[in-house]
């Protein structure tokens, strides 16, 4: 068989369709930012080129501002349970062996098997019990929760692909099953705890559906409830410009991050395939 990169006709045909596959889901995107600057609404004086569109964003509610910052406290929540929940739990799972390890790791597994909306209104309830409803820190518990099973999948793969030949040689040096975990063994599984990070802060991010339902005070709006609710006109008419504006100020820190961490994220779903 040969090659596709040794092979003309196999490397243009992958490289065209790499180049569909890229204009597809790039033009969505494209027309957004493009629709968010130019148009009647985007420009002062009539159509044309302006930022408009990002003033009036910029001025609605509480602004812009407030709702970006809370969903950057609700995302950090979210990110900083969920790493480290799931990297001691991979730990434990990959390395220790006590009763139930493997039921208790598919269980975990299982939650991924029940969609999240139905337990969004028993989750209210326990939110209430335990105080924190309509608050910004219950919600990016809750937010951490639904990532849990995920992450402690790609933690648990991400120690296993570790030789356990240098924990015990850690061991044998002096450190405890901690000290070496800190020392030694989060340095090793650091792509892992990346990619378990940026689906945590991505999912966090962009999440409508559990803030609708947790918050109620709109001084804790997420940003992606604030453009829900952004309406303005007679009979509730929809300011699309102001909209495409939101959609871009929201995309622009998940692609900024993305971008930043892609080496890591890429190496984390890598760990542990070679793994024999």
């Amino acid at each position: 068989m040969v090659h596709t990169r040794h092979n003309p006709v196999g490397r243009g045909t992958y490289y065209l369709g790499s180049a569909a596959l890229a204009v597809v889901f790039l033009s969505p995107i494209v027309w957004t930012a493009y629709s968010s600057i130019h148009g009647r609404q985007a420009a002062a004086g009539g159509s044309g080129w302006g930022i408009d569109n990002y003033r009036r964003l910029a001025d609605y509610g509480l602004g812009l501002t407030a709702y970006l910052r809370n969903t950057a406290v609700v995302s950090l929540i979210a990110v900083l349970v969920t790493v480290t929940t799931t990297t001691l739990g991979g730990y434990a799972v990959a390395r220790f062996s006590f009763p139930g390890k493997n039921v208790l790791f598919l269980v975990t597994l299982a939650i991924l098997m029940v969609p999240y909306t139905t337990i969004l209104i028993p989750l209210y309830v326990l939110l209430g019990w335990i105080q924190l409803q309509n608050s910004l820190l219950g919600l990016g518990l809750v937010l951490a929760m639904f990532q849990l099973p995920f992450g402690l999948f790609m933690m648990r793969n991400s120690f296993e692909a570790i030789p356990i030949e240098l924990e015990e040689a850690a061991l044998i040096d002096g450190c405890t099953p901690t000290s070496a975990l800190r020392h030694v063994l989060l340095r090793a599984v650091a792509p892992g705890m990346v990619t378990v990070a940026l689906f945590s802060f991505l999912a966090s991010w962009n999440e409508f559906v559990a803030p609708l339902i947790f918050l109620t005070d709109g001084s804790k709006f997420t940003l992606p409830l604030a453009l829900f609710n952004l309406q303005s006109g007679n009979l509730g008419s929809v300011d699309f410009g102001a909209l495409q504006s939101g959609v871009v100020a929201a995309a622009v820190p998940s692609v900024a991050v993305f971008l930043l961490l892609q080496r890591y994220y890429v190496r984390g779903f890598t760990a542990g395939a070679l793994k024999g």
